[in-house]
């Protein structure tokens, strides 16, 4: 049997993943959206986006391990729907303000809710990345937030299944298969961040999840999610 090190150095499936480039985009989270989101969900959810604001403007000055932490446990106390139950779709990938606004989401709305904030607080895009990993007890495909202190360490894994935040070396549950930013795609490697595995170009749910991002920051138009 393979070893957790041997499975994050070795595991690739070769797959093709089209990325949008990466690009800068700022939370603009003034009144009128904490308003607008009230009106569409209630008091709860624009508390829920107010805290996320707050946890943006003052946690700027922290070490990058406490940043980590911060958002992890922010984004970790809320509640695991599946995509069908929540957008009755089979696969959707939430903004961090849909995934706020209601209070829920899944494996990948908090790994990218927890990516955007991150870069929002400064950590670097370079690192950090999206990985898609097998979950080994539950015998399905998750997602997961990895951060690399360095080029070539060990990643941290920020996980929802778990509250702790642990080098990949001791989540023996789980078998990478490949990781992404905003800017490529990179087959999963235990030490450092893998091997490029293609260019940076168009993924449709990555596409359309930045598109509604940007309407976002216009609490009037009517195309607005969530």
């Amino acid at each position: 049997m393979r070893t957790i090190g041997q499975r994050w150095a070795r595991h690739s499936w070769g797959l093709l993943l089209l990325l949008l480039a990466g690009e800068s985009l700022s939370f603009n989270i003034d009144e009128a959206l904490l308003a607008w989101v009230r009106n569409r969900h209630g008091e709860q959810s624009r508390q829920r986006v107010q805290n996320w604001r707050e946890l943006m403007t003052t946690n700027q000055t922290l070490a990058e391990p406490q940043k980590l932490d911060v958002v992890n446990s922010f984004f970790n106390r809320l509640t695991f729907t599946p995509d069908m139950q929540t957008w009755k779709r089979e696969d959707y990938w939430a903004t961090p303000l849909e995934t706020l606004a209601l209070g829920a989401g899944d494996c990948e709305d908090f790994a990218l809710a927890k990516y955007f904030t991150l870069t929002a607080l400064g950590v670097d895009e370079s690192r950090l990345r999206l990985t898609y990993v097998k979950a080994l007890k539950l015998n399905q495909p998750h997602m997961v937030l990895t951060y690399y202190a360095t080029p070539d360490a060990v990643p941290l894994v920020l996980d929802n299944l778990e509250p702790l935040i642990k080098p990949a070396t001791e989540r023996d549950d789980l078998a990478p298969v490949y990781s992404f930013n905003g800017t490529g795609l990179w087959l999963a490697r235990q030490r450092g961040q893998g091997k490029p595995a293609g260019d940076s170009e168009r993924l449709p749910l990555w596409r359309e999840m930045l598109q509604r991002m940007r309407r976002e920051t216009h609490p009037n138009d009517p195309e607005r999610s969530p």
